[in-house]
């Protein structure tokens, strides 16, 4: 693509209508993160069917620690995303060069860290995320290979979102899945590996998207900005932007995973199948959910560029075009979801299910508005200013959805699953409560005159 393409599809984030401009980037970012759902579908299927309803429980003991890995990736791709688009909106593409080789940078070292500490602690790491004697031997094989593959497992989309690639950013989702379909079918069924086909799988598809990435961004001609060597040596001052701006989703992760791994804890009581009937309906709102989680992502780019040109209406107008959507597919999928409950539990465990009906439709009615708080969390990381997003991604998670997990966990599996939807509707409650506040605090500032006016 030519340099004067490249520089218009930045320049469309700040000139085109928001609705038009909402709907190509949502549109994309959703195709690419409903590609991964699809993923998610057929790896808990290929994983049931080919190795059994043990393996799918350790393969979802393994999800908490994976979801680590992918906020790290999220913090340095959701901080460097923010700040690029920011000051390409600002008109200086050597800082947006700096920021993104600064997340480069820390993401790469970060992850090698990570991933050689995961190695030698992963037995007690699963034993802490509720592996058994029945499911401790699947759980170490999956984990040995999604751990080693960690310096791959992100292709930095956010990034190349930022500067309004999103059609480039949605075939790296594409690749990576392509990917990962065809290998597990091969590794598990027709050589037999079973739940190390399924890692090895991931794996490679990180690997595709990974490579990708690189040339995307330092071999692709006619680049809107040119990252250098000297630009991967973290820049002191922009890589602390970097984590404040993006450490929020790190919490974000973090949270969800001594969520999950507590909800995993608590189900493991009533035995293997409860832990399978919540993989089954934790991949489902995977799925299900990618819709919201592609409107927050297709926001973020739109939100930073105009804020970093100053035009606060247009940044406005996205996030409640944003936020009306999100709730809206929220609520489709869960009307479609109850629905279906019964077929999604048959197609992944056959007819003998005992706890996955009830566990999906109850998960399900949190579909609604379990969007709002990542969105809302999301517009204020886009602005620059992640304390209200630290006030969103850490309340909600320490003060409402594991309190309810701990409090509700006496009832049995129901109050374990019923403990998600409620949480969900209350951290929403939160989040706006949040934004109301902000908001009425900026309203204060710009009404307050000026000392010597």
């Amino acid at each position: 693509m030519a340099a004067g393409a490249e520089r218009s599809l930045a320049e469309d984030l700040g000139r085109r209508p928001i609705g038009a401009l909402l709907w190509t980037n949502c549109s994309h970012t959703t195709a690419s993160v409903a590609l991964y759902g699809v993923y998610a579908l057929t790896n808990a299927w290929f994983v049931a069917r080919g190795v059994g309803e043990v393996a799918l429980a350790a393969v979802n003991i393994v999800a908490p620690l994976l979801l680590l890995i992918g906020a790290i990736a999220t913090t340095v791709g959701v901080g460097g995303a923010s700040l690029v688009s920011r000051r390409l909106g600002a008109g200086s593409p050597e800082g947006a060069a700096t920021a993104a080789g600064t997340a480069f940078g820390i993401y790469w070292a970060a992850s090698i860290v990570f991933a050689a500490a995961g190695l030698i602690w992963l037995e007690p790491l699963l034993r802490l995320m509720g592996a058994t004697d029945a499911t401790l031997p699947d759980a170490l094989a999956y984990g040995t290979v999604v751990f080693a593959a960690a310096p791959v497992a992100t292709g930095f989309s956010a990034i190349v979102r930022a500067e309004g690639a999103v059609r480039f950013s949605m075939m790296m989702w594409l690749s990576a899945v392509a990917v990962q379909i065809t290998l597990d079918p091969l590794l598990i069924f027709g050589l037999d590996m079973g739940v190390v086909g399924a890692g090895l799988g991931t794996a490679a598809g990180q690997a595709v998207s990974a490579a990708l990435a690189l040339w995307f961004f330092f071999w692709r001609r006619g680049r809107v900005y040119e990252i250098r060597a000297r630009h991967l040596v973290p820049e002191p001052r922009t890589a602390a932007s970097v984590v404040s701006i993006g450490a929020p989703s790190f919490l974000v992760g973090l949270g969800t995973t001594v969520l999950a791994a507590l909800v995993n804890a608590s189900l493991a009581v009533a035995g293997a199948a409860a832990v399978a009937g919540f993989a089954v309906a934790a991949r489902v709102q995977t799925f299900v959910v990618m819709p919201q989680t592609g409107m927050t992502q297709g926001m973020q780019p739109i939100v930073g560029f105009n804020a970093g040109r100053g035009l606060d209406t247009r940044v406005e107008r996205t996030r409640v075009l944003s936020t009306r959507a999100t709730v809206l597919v929220g609520l489709v999928a869960a009307v479609v979801v109850v629905a279906l409950a019964d077929p999604l539990a048959t197609a992944f465990l056959g007819p003998d299910h005992e706890w996955a009906p009830t566990a999906i439709r109850i998960v399900a009615l949190g579909f609604v508005l379990s969007g709002v708080a990542p969105l809302i969390s999301a517009y204020f990381q886009s602005l620059g200013r992640p304390t209200p997003s630290y006030a969103i991604s850490i309340g909600t998670v320490v003060a409402i959805k594991i309190p309810l997990v701990l409090a509700l966990s006496p009832l049995g599996p129901v109050g374990i699953w019923a403990a998600l939807p409620l949480g969900e509707a209350l951290s929403a409650a939160a989040a706006w409560a949040v934004l109301a506040m902000q908001r009425r605090r900026a309203a204060t500032k710009v009404a307050m005159p000026c000392r010597g006016d």
